[in-house]
């Protein structure tokens, strides 16, 4: 327990001392704005233990939809720590303790599914934040998971960035790149399926205990993957789209659950110092950053074009593999 309640300490202290600046930023349109994110919420995840491993790449084109699973609340730290991303939230989560205010200040667009009226104002929401540059998260499930299994995506989302097309009229294709989140490891094991829980947040669980349970353990690792990015515009068919999205986030979930924890990297060769000089070993990066060292696990280079009919993938299987 003494463990859960420094790291909470911390957290605390570091969300109240950078409210007041992401406030500032978001109300006078700062390029802080989405700097102070990234920098909160990589604090966030070292606090909490949670070690990030990337395989692939995040698509430097623009405007940039993510389409991604969903298992926790951990999933927005973790996205967020890698890129300054704007989420599609909940419209109930606007009105949350404190978790609502950071999600407004990270500029979330809230979508309340019981008031249809309000669709055409939250997709030019959505369509203003491509403009302006802002990749956009999806979760594309419409729900969090259980971590052992991607569930069906909701076409009717994704159909969100076709509706945004619209909205805008410099926007004439969306980038829409899949986004695969699998947590593999658990104090330095791999993670078997029955542990998922631990970091999975799902169905009636209530939030705070399940806060402090992540504090109080921490020293969880998790797989990020970026896959191949689709193009979507006004023609595309977005049953189509979203079954290809489906079949390559289940294909990489998949295969990172099947790899369980990734290898450590290794510590750099130490070099003979020439005469009269010292010279200190260079930095390892964390994660995957060669093909060289790691296999590839199903995940395709980004394109430098896009086409803009991908060719429909079927499906994969329903669930994963056992980790």
């Amino acid at each position: 327990m003494l463990r859960a309640t420094l790291a909470g300490a911390a957290i605390l202290a570091v969300t109240l001392a950078l409210i007041p600046f992401q406030w500032i930023s978001v109300a006078l349109r700062l390029p802080l704005r989405r700097r102070i994110p990234v920098f909160y919420h990589r604090l966030l995840c070292a606090l909490m233990g949670v070690r990030i491993h990337v395989m692939g790449a995040r698509s430097d084109q623009h405007p940039l939809l993510l389409v991604a699973n969903h298992s926790s609340w951990l999933d927005v730290p973790i996205i967020t720590a890698l890129a300054p991303v704007v989420f599609v939230a909940r419209g109930d989560m606007a009105s949350w303790p404190l978790f609502g205010l950071l999600a407004r200040l990270q500029r979330s667009v809230f979508v309340d599914r019981t008031r249809r009226l309000k669709t055409g104002e939250v997709n030019a929401e959505i369509a203003q934040r491509l403009a302006d540059g802002d990749p956009v998260v999806l979760f594309a499930e419409g729900t969090s998971s259980d971590g052992n299994r991607v569930l069906p995506f909701r076409t009717a989302l994704i159909g969100a960035a076709s509706d945004a097309l619209t909205q805008v009229g410099q926007i004439g294709q969306v980038v829409v790149q899949p986004l695969s989140i699998a947590h593999v490891g658990l104090d330095g094991l791999p993670m078997g399926r029955r542990h998922r829980p631990l970091t999975a947040w799902y169905g009636d669980m209530d939030l705070v205990p399940h806060l402090i349970g992540v504090l109080r353990r921490g020293a969880f690792d998790v797989v990020v993957s970026w896959g191949e990015p689709v193009a979507y515009d006004a023609r595309s068919d977005r049953k189509a789209v979203a079954r290809t999205l489906e079949s390559r986030v289940r294909r990489l979930t998949a295969a990172a659950l099947r790899g369980g924890l990734p290898p450590a990297p290794r510590p750099p060769a130490l070099r003979p110092a020439a005469a009269g000089h010292s010279f200190l070993p260079g930095k390892t990066l964390r994660g995957a950053q060669s093909r060289n060292g790691h296999r590839d696990n199903g995940i395709a280079e980004a394109p430098a074009t896009l086409e803009p009919h991908p060719e429909p993938e079927r499906p994969g299987p329903t669930s994963t593999q056992r980790a």
